[in-house]
């Protein structure tokens, strides 16, 4: 049936829990051989954690850090987090205003879920470099892909 109906919503795909467990999996099998304890944050399209783990030694802290990496790639279109901070840091003010919102984190680590080109959630990991961030969110992000 289509119609005027068809105009106001539309159908999409989001990460499953089975997914976001994946996801989890491969990035901490990633982040143990790089030798780093890091925390894993997988949430769905709309910014809703999914699934999360702490390695045993990596800092309490980050694991906002990496919910907030992975929010971060959802609410600005699948950006993954350093691709978003590279475009912002010449304009000052935009930048400021960006990374001064709570739960904004654009620094490396996070990155988007992609399936049949559908942004179907994200991946955040903090504890190391931002380079190792990314490698290892990277890592979770593929494994659904």
């Amino acid at each position: 049936m289509s119609g005027a109906h068809d105009a106001h919503t539309r159908t999409s795909a989001t990460l499953t829990l089975a997914g976001a467990r994946a996801a989890v999996d491969a990035a901490l099998t990633q982040a143990a051989a790089i030798g780093a304890s890091m925390n894993v944050a997988v949430v769905d399209p709309g910014g809703a954690l999914l699934a999360f783990a702490r390695m045993d030694g990596a800092f309490a802290g980050s694991g906002d850090i990496a919910s907030d990496k992975a929010r971060t790639v959802v609410s600005f279109g699948g950006a993954p987090t350093d691709e978003l901070y590279a475009a912002i840091e010449g304009e000052p003010a935009v930048r400021d205003g960006i990374a001064g919102r709570e739960g904004v984190a654009a620094f490396g680590g996070g990155v988007p879920v992609v399936v049949d080109g559908e942004l179907v959630g994200a991946v955040g990991a903090s504890g190391g470099s931002a380079a190792q961030d990314k490698q290892v969110a990277q890592a979770g992000a593929d494994a659904v892909r």
